[in-house]
């Protein structure tokens, strides 16, 4: 009984060790603790703080976009700014601009300091927020992703398939709803 009561205790208390060091996107819960990361606030983090005002602008831009033409956010979003590949292969990422990480946080990476990347990732949080992670999780790839690319207004007049096909199917059914009930009309889908 003993040897199994410290199996478990010994269990629990490496667990978030291994979960640190396997699922590196888990770190955007404590971003401070990756190497070179300095959060400013608790929801604006960098590796690079001669840039702060841009990456503060790009928050508060984003934010406010989302915030004032699809819906408020009930927790405000943690983004960890990496302007190097460094940084952002520390959170387990490498290929796109930026990533949400569900209900989390977003790790931008040094290709998406753009605007629409940042406002993107945080519809995808919206998202969750709205939805449930689960919810969100099962819903169908055009309305994630093509909800992400229409509302923050991606300028790309084409998108690589198949996300110019879920952006269209997502700005006809988009069309169809009344925008009051948008998160009602997520949970038919």
């Amino acid at each position: 009984m003993k040897t199994l009561l410290f199996s478990i205790a010994m269990s629990l208390l490496v667990m978030p060790f291994i979960t640190w060091s396997m699922f590196k996107p888990v770190r955007i819960l404590a971003p401070e603790l990756v190497i070179g990361v300095t959060c400013l606030e608790d929801i604006i983090c960098t590796d690079d703080v001669s840039r702060v005002t841009e990456v503060e602008n790009l928050y508060k831009d984003a934010r406010s976009f989302v915030e004032s033409s699809i819906a408020k956010f009930s927790v405000s979003p943690r983004v960890v700014f990496c302007t190097s590949m460094n940084c952002y292969n520390r959170f387990g990422f490498s290929r796109a601009s930026a990533k949400s990480i569900g209900g989390l946080g977003i790790v931008v990476g040094p290709n998406g300091f753009r605007d629409y990347y940042i406002r993107h990732e945080m519809i995808h949080y919206l998202q969750v927020e709205n939805l449930g992670l689960y919810r969100q999780w099962r819903s169908p790839e055009w309305f994630k992703e093509g909800m992400a690319y229409s509302l923050s207004k991606d300028p790309r007049v084409a998108l690589s398939e198949p996300f110019q096909q879920y952006r269209d199917l997502f700005d006809n059914w988009y069309q169809s709803i009344e925008k009051s009930r948008l998160w009602e009309n997520a949970k038919e889908l």
